[in-house]
């Protein structure tokens, strides 16, 4: 019992008290767990299972019924699958996207040999995130303004359109290209997972000397990096799919995965990277537009004003919501007195403080619809396969539950961002930011949750 006892307090500790040293190898703790990584049949299987799912996913939402009170794709794909995507986040960083389902068409082309063996060009690798950026725009755009959640043919032709992306790019360029570059949910889950508390890493002592680099370049017939990182050049969460695919290749046993603290990353990058300075504010943007669209009373009388159009209606609103988010940015940043290092190069403070919020902001909007649907989700089965027996088994999750759930998750995320902001002001930047700004940081942070928690409260 003494060991399981150390290691639950070793785990507790990393999780809970910041140390921007101390992390676990959770392979040294759990061999079975890099048995499953290194096992590549296991990781064929889940994608088996997951390809297999989605193509009937899609083909329910192109010629199954159209009413979403008879379709349960629906309900798959935005209650339990985004849903289950945006919690995942949190514990496992991007290691959905080692499992997703976009590429596999493009993977079965590139084994055929239909494809051209060639890496991204440079101008790419330079304009990717604004062009994943608008495409992720562009999605969150479409499914509020086309109601996607209730209408199965428009979630089958976005699911149809992620795919021929990722396609596309497979036949151009060996890999996964469309992952590493223009994958709109990838560069959100990249995002996301800076606050992940697992971290792929290798150990560069080990990497010391290598000259095959066969975790990037592969080896023996087996394919190296699909996203051209190599373990040893992930220094983030932003890239890495956390496949494992390097595990094999490596012959210094270097790659591993890591327990660390949920804001390290946070803390290290301090908003540094392209990615998180778009994706963050549109991302807080977009979920306050969308609470506005569905609960605001004045929000149907502001649509007739501008010729009872969503698109504009919501456009307008999500556009004046990412200008104000990003102002709260800017401004933190002058309220840390600091954002740009002659070493570190320009950074935005704000943002990491923002994290925190705005996911734990978009995984309330994904729960409050999860728990409201999933008592229809076995009647709409069976009216759509025509069982009736199925029919019968309708429930209702408490209201009083969900009112519970979901400020708490908000007050998780708030605790988050006062914590990194604590963090930043006092240790990273220990003597340039005054109290009074931290106390104004940390009023702009219990402002946007009030926000949400006014429309969360809302029935």
């Amino acid at each position: 019992m003494k060991p399981r006892f150390s290691t639950l307090r070793k785990i507790l500790r990393v999780l809970f008290v910041y140390d921007e040293e101390a992390r676990l190898n959770l392979f040294e703790l759990f061999p079975p767990l890099k048995s499953f990584f290194a096992n590549r049949r296991y990781f064929a299987l889940v994608r088996t299972f997951g390809d297999i799912a989605f193509t009937i996913l899609i083909l329910a939402g192109l010629f199954g019924p159209q009413d979403p009170q008879r379709n349960a794709m629906l309900f798959v794909s935005w209650g339990i699958w985004w849903t289950g995507i945006v919690l995942s986040w949190f514990f496992v960083g991007r290691m959905w996207c080692g499992f997703c389902p976009f590429p596999g068409l493009g993977r079965l082309l590139q084994r055929l040999g239909l494809y051209r063996a060639q890496i991204p060009p440079r101008w790419i690798t330079k304009y990717c995130a604004y062009v994943a950026t608008l495409l992720f725009a562009l999605i969150i755009w479409a499914e509020a303004v086309f109601h996607m959640k209730y209408s199965p043919l428009a979630t089958a032709i976005l699911l149809l359109s992620i795919l021929f992306g990722a396609t596309l790019l497979a036949v151009f360029f060996k890999g996964q290209a469309w992952c590493r570059h223009f994958c709109p949910l990838g560069k959100i889950i990249g995002s996301a997972a800076t606050l992940s508390i697992l971290e792929f890493r290798a150990d560069h002592e080990k990497c010391r000397g290598c000259q095959t680099f066969a975790c990037k370049r592969g080896k023996d017939g087996l394919s190296g990096c699909p996203v051209y990182l190599g373990a040893y050049a992930a220094r983030n969460n932003l890239i890495c799919l956390v496949c494992g695919h390097c595990i094999p290749l490596c012959d210094r046993d270097s790659p591993a995965l890591f327990l660390r603290h949920p804001l390290k990353e946070l803390i290290i990058n301090k908003g540094r990277h392209l990615t998180c300075t778009y994706i963050i504010p549109f991302l807080l943007a977009s979920q306050v537009a969308r609470f506005i669209q569905e609960k605001a009373s004045w929000y149907q009388a502001f649509k007739e004003s501008l010729f009872d159009s969503e698109a504009l209606a919501f456009s307008f609103i999500l556009v004046f919501m990412f200008v104000v988010f990003l102002f709260i940015i800017r401004l933190g940043a002058e309220l840390f007195t600091i954002y740009e290092d002659e070493l570190f190069g320009r950074f935005s403070p704000m943002v990491p403080v923002l994290v925190p919020l705005a996911f734990t902001g978009e995984l309330v909007y994904r729960l409050e619809y999860l728990p409201h649907e999933a008592g229809n989700f076995l009647p709409t089965l069976g009216r759509q396969l025509h069982l009736s027996s199925l029919e019968r088994l309708s429930f209702q999750i408490s209201e009083r539950f969900i009112h519970f759930l979901l400020p708490l998750t908000l007050l998780a995320g708030l605790a988050g961002a006062i914590v990194t902001a604590y963090l930043l002001a006092f240790r990273e930047f220990e003597g340039l930011v005054p109290r009074k700004n931290f106390a104004i940081i940390v009023g702009l942070a219990c402002l946007i949750a009030g926000i949400y928690f006014y429309f969360v409260i809302i029935p």
